[in-house]
């Protein structure tokens, strides 16, 4: 068993002082296979004095030394991503060959990118030509909560530690307490190239302890979270007696438009990707609409897919996908996957239950469900499993409805080889992103959603400036 209690906190490990005992389950087994404390009041209090005291030096500090040490803090990054890998792999299911293909690369990725970006980031801007004298100041926001979730953690945690320390930000990082370790190895990363003491700090914790704590704490200028929709409300309430800024990355509901046109591999690919992580991702595509004249061949390549794909555990090589994270996702997952069928849509592959052979772990059979409509509860809610739900369309103004009608506005999707409708329906679309026919997003684009998906965007230039304020000064000297 990996003993790990001790907190992150003014550039020591110290630990608890009100700490609490709870196990990291590995998916896979149901066993524990590590420990971890959660913390109390006064350990969240600790970190947050400890970042108010580092702040005024460090938001001073000029931006060429930042961005020297997250150069270096990059470079062992890359020595830890087998760590790194093992870590996620082991706590929260993700597949190991996945977890070295994607989950571990994607915080190297957008620590690169916000390096590039770092580099041509003006932190004092003229206005314009009409006020020669006058600037625009990026100042540091302050103090920043952090609070992240289990699903692609480091993904998470390098789009918020990363481009807080680029802009003079000091932080407190509460990572999700289901899925720990790998965000105490990075602490151990920014250890190792120097970070100042008090800079980042870590305390884990549940989300009405630690996460409370925070998100209210009079010494925090910003919550930066990552997780569910109804978490992301209860922070913004919370947060709002301090009046402090709130950036919110919620979950989603990703519309997935198929047109006629599109070609032959679309609906594998969407279906693919909607199983990816084992359908945990927010930006997952799991509503596929698909045009008529080629909806039932789509259903059973939709099959198909699902019927292909394996399920086994997290340790094994291999291209399969793993299992839920826990045993409360697990049981959420089987009730919608039942609610499914109990509304009267047609299940295609999958159901409830682990698949066979399999008879520990929270693993889930890849289900789809064809026939569906857009007020049932699985085209409703998010939930964040292996499900795909396709729904037939006749016409684009169809399509744009039934994928603009959702609480959700994350990421939508639109395969079709018709250069101008994709463009067309791209504008049309109720989402904070847009990706078309398999193609990704680019390095440094944006990430975040509109409506109940959340607010701000992260990455890239946009991931620098939402951590800082912007002070506008008049009569500039030379």
């Amino acid at each position: 068993m990996i003993n790990k209690t001790d907190f992150y906190i003014d550039g020591k490990w110290v630990a608890p002082q009100q700490g609490t005992a709870l196990e990291v389950i590995d998916p896979s087994t149901e066993d524990a296979f590590a420990t971890i404390s959660l913390g109390g009041e006064a350990d969240t209090n600790a970190a947050v004095a400890a970042a108010k005291r580092a702040f005024p030096a460090w938001s001073k500090t000029p931006p060429a030394e930042r961005l020297a040490l997250v150069k270096k803090i990059r470079e062992i990054y890359k020595s830890r991503m087998d760590d790194m890998a093992a870590a996620i792999s082991q706590e929260m299911g993700a597949p190991i060959d996945m977890a070295k293909q994607q989950q571990a690369p994607a915080g190297l990725g957008h620590i690169t990118n916000f390096i590039k970006a770092a580099e041509n980031f003006e932190f004092v801007r003229p206005l314009g030509d009409h006020a020669p004298n006058d600037r625009i100041v990026m100042d540091p926001a302050g103090v920043i909560a952090m609070i992240t979730p289990w699903n692609w953690p480091m993904n998470q945690i390098t789009l918020k530690v990363i481009p807080a320390l680029l802009t003079g930000c000091t932080m407190v990082l509460k990572p999700s307490e289901i899925a720990p370790m790998n965000a105490l190895i990075f602490a151990e990363i920014l250890d190792e190239a120097g970070v100042p003491a008090g800079v980042f700090n870590l305390v884990n914790g549940d989300g009405p302890g630690v996460g409370t704590q925070l998100s209210g704490h009079p010494d925090i200028d910003m919550v930066s979270f990552t997780g569910s929709t109804r978490a992301g409300r209860l922070i913004s309430k919370n947060a709002a007696e301090t009046l402090k800024r709130v950036h919110l990355e919620l979950g989603g509901k990703g519309a997935n438009i198929v047109f006629a046109d599109a070609d032959e591999k679309a609906v594998r690919r969407g279906a693919m990707h909607c199983f990816n992580n084992t359908g945990q991702s927010c930006n997952a595509p799991t509503r596929m609409l698909v045009q008529r004249e080629i909806y039932d061949q789509s259903v059973e390549a939709a099959a198909a897919a699902a019927q292909a794909l394996e399920v086994g555990p997290a340790g094994s090589n291999g291209r399969h996908m793993g299992p839920a994270v826990s045993g409360a996702q697990f049981e959420k997952i089987q009730n919608l996957i039942q609610v499914g069928i109990d509304e009267g849509a047609r299940l295609i592959a999958g159901g409830v239950g682990r698949p066979d052979g399999l008879n520990r772990g929270f693993f889930c059979r890849p289900t789809v469900f064809a026939d569906v409509n857009n007020d049932m509860t699985i085209a409703r809610e998010e939930i964040f499993g292996p499900v795909l739900s396709i729904i037939p369309f006749d016409t684009e103004e169809e399509a744009i409805a039934i994928a603009n009608d959702t609480p959700y506005g994350l990421t939508s999707y639109v395969q079709s080889g018709d250069d101008a409708r994709r463009s067309r329906v791209a504008m049309e679309l109720r989402s904070g992103m847009v990706e078309m026919n398999g193609q990704p997003r680019g390095a440094g684009a944006p990430f975040g959603g509109v409506k109940a998906s959340g607010n701000g965007r992260e990455g890239g230039m946009w991931g620098l400036e939402d951590f800082c304020e912007v002070k506008a000064v008049s009569g500039w000297g030379a």
